[in-house]
C-alpha cells in the first residue's frame, strides 16, 4: 500500500506510530484511550477507557445498557461475546400484533457491556478498573462539550424520544434532553448519574449491575414501570470467550465473531468475490459486490440466531461447495430476491494496539440511545436490542425466553500469515458486513492504505419487503448507477453519510502502528 495515496477527497491521512495507537469515533474517548497507553497500560486498558467514555461522550449510539463483543490479540486471537439474553418472561405470546414494538420495555435485553469490559480486563488488563473508568467518569461528572455530529444524532432523535408517554420513559428524558431539547453542538452537557454509576461500576468491578445495588436499581424500576427484566435475568448473565470465524482473501485472513452476530455474512460475501477480478470503479465491480452481499446477508437472515438454537454450523457457510454454489448465482442481471426489512441502528466501535496486544472492539444501544428508557438516578440507558428477533413460528431466531437475538454489531480482525495486522470496524446495523466486505476490498484488492479504504465512496444494500434497494454515497459515478440501474438494480444516492457507516482501522507492520479514522465522523486516530 502507498501511505502517499489519498484518491478521495477526505483530506485525512494515516497517522502513524511505534508504541501504541487508538481510533475510534469521538475525540475525547480516543484521548480517555491514549491517557491509558501513557500512564503504562496496555491497549486492553485503552480500549476499556474509550468503550467506557463513549457511553458519556456519545450517548447516542451506545451506553452502560448495550451489549457488547470484542476480540483480542495477544500472540493468539481471542473472541468476546458480551450480548445478553431476552428476560425469561418474554415469549412470543407477549408480542403484540403489529410487531415488537421500537421503545419501551419489551425490546430490551440484558445489558452485556459491562460483563464485558470486566472479563477484558480480569483476562489482560494491566491498571486497576477503577482507573481505567476514570476518564469517563470525569467527563459524566464535570460535564463535555458536544460534538457536531453527535448533536446532528442526538437533535434527530428528540421528535421520536420526547413523543413517548409512560412513567418508564419520564427519567430518559430529563437526562437526555433537559429544557426539552437535545443539546446543541459546543453545548456542556454532563450526568452525574451516569458517573455514580460508573463510580459503583469501577468499585464493584462490575458485579453492582448483575447481582447487586444497580442490579436492584433496574430489576426495580421495571418491576414498578411493566417491564420483564429482573433481578434473575441480570444474575444469570454472562459473557462467553468464543472461537472467531475466518476466511482467507487475496492473502489477508479476514476474521470475524461467530453467530449471534452477523460476521458470517461479511466473510460469504468475501468469499463469493473470490472467484472475480475486481478494478476499483469498474461498475461491473459494483455489481458483483452488490450481489455477493445481498446472497450473504440472506443466509445470515436466516440462520444467525442464538448459538444454542442454530440449525446450521456457521461453517458450512463457508464451504468451499456452498461458496462456489452461492457464486453461480451471480450473473449481468440484478437477481430477484427479497430479503427482510431494516431498521436504523446506532453503534460505537473502537481499536486499540500496544506493542504486544491489538484490540478490535464494538459496542451498542441498537437504534440510537436504545429502548428510551433510563433507570432513575443511574447512568444506564438501556438497549432495545430483542428488536433482532424474528417473529416467526419456525425460526431459530424466534424471539423467546433467555435468548439471544440476532445481533448486528461485528468487530473485525485481519491476520497475515498467522501474523497480526490489526483490528478494523465498520459501525451502522446491516451496513457493518457491507462496511466490512468493501474495507478489505479496498486493502486487498485495491492496495488502498487504511484512510484511503475508510475514504472510499460506499454502497449499502437495503433490503426490504418490496424489493432491495441499492443505496450510493455522493462520490460514486452516475455512469456507475445507470449501470447498475440498467442491470435491473433500484438505486438511489443517499446524502446523508452516517447511513454509510463510520470506521476505524489499526494496522501493524514493520514495527509501525497505522491508524485511521473515518471522515464520516468526528472521530480521531491517535498514536505514540
Amino acid at each position: 500500500m502507498d501511505l502517499a495515496y489519498y484518491p478521495y477527497p477526505s483530506r485525512r491521512h494515516v497517522v502513524l506510530g511505534r508504541r501504541g495507537a487508538v481510533a475510534t469515533s469521538q475525540p475525547l474517548a480516543a484521548l480517555s484511550g491514549m491517557e491509558m497507553l501513557l500512564k503504562g497500560g496496555n491497549a486492553v486498558d485503552a480500549a476499556i477507557a474509550m468503550a467506557a467514555a463513549l457511553t458519556v461522550v456519545e450517548p447516542t449510539s451506545n451506553g452502560i445498557g448495550g451489549d457488547l463483543f470484542a476480540m483480542v490479540w495477544d500472540g493468539r486471537l481471542h473472541g468476546l461475546n458480551a450480548s445478553g439474553r431476552s428476560p425469561l418472561r418474554l415469549t412470543p405470546e407477549r408480542i403484540p400484533e403489529g410487531g415488537m414494538p421500537e421503545r419501551g420495555w419489551l425490546p430490551v435485553t440484558v445489558p452485556g457491556a459491562v460483563s464485558g469490559w470486566r472479563a477484558l480486563h480480569e483476562r489482560f488488563g494491566r491498571l486497576p478498573f477503577p482507573e481505567v473508568l476514570a476518564p469517563a467518569i470525569r467527563y459524566a461528572e464535570e460535564g463535555f462539550p458536544v460534538g457536531p455530529e453527535t448533536a446532528r444524532a442526538w437533535r434527530r432523535a428528540q421528535e421520536i424520544y420526547l413523543s413517548l408517554k409512560g412513567p418508564e420513559f419520564q427519567a430518559f428524558q430529563e437526562v437526555f434532553f433537559p429544557g426539552g431539547r437535545a443539546p446543541g453542538a459546543g453545548e456542556v452537557w454532563g450526568s452525574p448519574g451516569h458517573a455514580q454509576t460508573l463510580r459503583e461500576i469501577g468499585e464493584s468491578y462490575g458485579e453492582s449491575l448483575y447481582r447487586g445495588k444497580l442490579a436492584e436499581a433496574v430489576a426495580g424500576f421495571s418491576e414498578a414501570t411493566g417491564g420483564l427484566l429482573s433481578l434473575e435475568d441480570l444474575a444469570s448473565h454472562a459473557p462467553e470467550w468464543v472461537e472467531p470465524l475466518s476466511w482467507e482473501y487475496r492473502g489477508f485472513t479476514v476474521h470475524e465473531l461467530p453467530p449471534n452476530g452477523q460476521g458470517v455474512a461479511a466473510l460469504l460475501a468475501l468469499a463469493i468475490l473470490e472467484g472475480f477480478d475486481l478494478k476499483p470503479e469498474d461498475p461491473f465491480s459494483y455489481h458483483v459486490q452488490v450481489e455477493a452481499m445481498r446472497l450473504a446477508l440472506a443466509d445470515a437472515f436466516r440462520h444467525v440466531a442464538d448459538p444454542r438454537f442454530l440449525e446450521l454450523d456457521p461453517r458450512a457457510m463457508l464451504s468451499p461447495s456452498y461458496v462456489a454454489q452461492r457464486r453461480s448465482l451471480i450473473g449481468d442481471r440484478a437477481l430477484p430476491q427479497v430479503l427482510p426489512g431494516l431498521r436504523p441502528e446506532g453503534t460505537v466501535y473502537l481499536a486499540a494496539a500496544d506493542g504486544e496486544i491489538l484490540v478490535s472492539l464494538i459496542q451498542s444501544n441498537y437504534q440510537g440511545f436504545g429502548a428510551g428508557i433510563l433507570v432513575p438516578k443511574t447512568g444506564v440507558a438501556l438497549q432495545n436490542r430483542g428488536l433482532g428477533f424474528s417473529l416467526e413460528e419456525d425460526h431459530p431466531n424466534r424471539v423467546g425466553p433467555g435468548k439471544r437475538p440476532y445481533h448486528t454489531i461485528i468487530p473485525g480482525f485481519l491476520t497475515q500469515e498467522g501474523k497480526p495486522l490489526g483490528p478494523f470496524g465498520v459501525m451502522g446495523g446491516y451496513m457493518q458486513p457491507q462496511g466490512h466486505v468493501q474495507v478489505v476490498v479496498g486493502l486487498a484488492d485495491f492496495r488502498l492504505n487504511p484512510q484511503a479504504a475508510l475514504d472510499r465512496p460506499r454502497w449499502q444494500v437495503v433490503p426490504s419487503r418490496g424489493g432491495d434497494r441499492v443505496l450510493l454515497e455522493l462520490g460514486i459515478p452516475q455512469a456507475t448507477a445507470l449501470f447498475l440501474r440498467d442491470l435491473g438494480h433500484r438505486v438511489a444516492y443517499e446524502a446523508e453519510p452516517g447511513v454509510f457507516g463510520r470506521g476505524q482501522v489499526v494496522l501493524k507492520g514493520n514495527g509501525v502502528l497505522l491508524g485511521a479514522s473515518d471522515p464520516r465522523g468526528e472521530g480521531l486516530a491517535l498514536v505514540w
